[in-house]
């Protein structure tokens, strides 16, 4: 069984025991996360999709951590301007423990 769950503006498909990163979620280590807004579910070949699915997904926060340094270089040829700018974003570790 999976399905796809809409996380921080974002789908995801998603499987029971599954290990994922998502932006950062509100929270700390170890607390139970639930989302409601299930898209699609697909259990022994039966697909339920849009109003017709009434399902929930139960996850828990593994850990916070950032990504990879993300470089923006920008420079105008000929005329001096350097400007670099570096960012890291922000994700949280999910473990999905269950799909009802």
């Amino acid at each position: 069984m999976f399905a796809i769950v809409k996380i921080a503006g974002q789908q995801f498909r998603v499987q029971k025991d599954q290990t994922l990163y998502v932006p950062r979620v509100s929270g700390e280590a170890g607390d139970a996360l639930e989302f409601s807004e299930v898209l699609l579910t697909s259990a022994e070949g039966k697909v339920a999709s849009g109003s017709d699915v009434k399902a929930t997904v139960k996850a828990e926060i593994v850990k916070h951590l950032l990504g990879d340094k993300v470089i923006a270089f920008k420079m105008k040829r000929r005329k001096g301007f350097r400007k670099k700018h570096g960012h890291r974003t922000s994700y949280t570790q999910i473990r999905i423990s269950d799909i009802v």
